[in-house]
C-alpha cells in the first residue's frame, strides 16, 4: 500500500462493513507502516487504483508462537471471484512465512458464509468458534 491509496482503500475498508474515511485509513496505515511486525498488501486494477487489500501482521503471545494473523482482507465487489482474494492471501501468506510465521490465523464473522468457504478452500479449517466482547477505553 501507498499512503496516497488512502482514500480507495477507505471505500474497500466500507465494503468489508467498516465504514472509514481517507483521514481514518491515512491515520492507520502510518502507523503500520512504522511497525515491522504489519504489513498492508493491495491489488492494483489496470488504471493502477487498488481494488483489493490485506492486512497481516505477526501475532505475539504467551500460548502461541510463529503465528501471523489476517487482520482483514477486502476485494472490490465488482472484481470478486476473479483471484484477485486468492493472489492477496498468497502474498499475505509469502510475507508471514518470510517473517518467521509457521501458522496463519484469520478470524471471520459467523455470519460471513462466502468467505468462510474461501478460507476454507485455500486450507484453512475452523478450530473454534468464540464471543468477541469489547468495552470502550474513552
Amino acid at each position: 500500500m501507498r499512503a496516497d491509496d488512502t482514500a480507495r482503500v477507505a471505500e474497500l475498508t466500507g465494503q468489508l462493513g467498516y465504514p472509514s474515511t481517507p483521514d481514518d485509513i491515512g491515520g492507520r496505515f502510518a502507523y503500520l507502516r512504522r511497525r515491522p511486525e504489519d504489513e498492508v498488501l493491495v491489488a492494483v486494477g489496470e488504471d493502477d487504483q487498488p481494488i483489493g487489500w490485506i492486512h497481516v501482521s505477526r501475532f505475539a503471545s504467551l500460548e502461541a508462537s510463529d503465528v501471523a494473523l489476517i487482520g482483514g482482507l477486502v476485494v472490490d465487489d465488482a472484481h470478486r471471484a476473479g483471484g484477485i482474494g486468492e493472489a492477496l492471501l498468497d502474498a499475505a501468506e509469502g510475507w508471514a512465512r518470510g517473517h518467521g510465521a509457521s501458522t496463519m490465523v484469520v478470524r471471520s464473522r459467523i455470519t460471513r458464509e462466502r468467505a468462510h468457504r474461501f478460507y476454507e478452500r485455500h486450507g484453512y479449517h475452523t478450530v473454534k468458534t468464540s464471543h468477541v466482547f469489547e468495552k470502550p477505553l474513552v
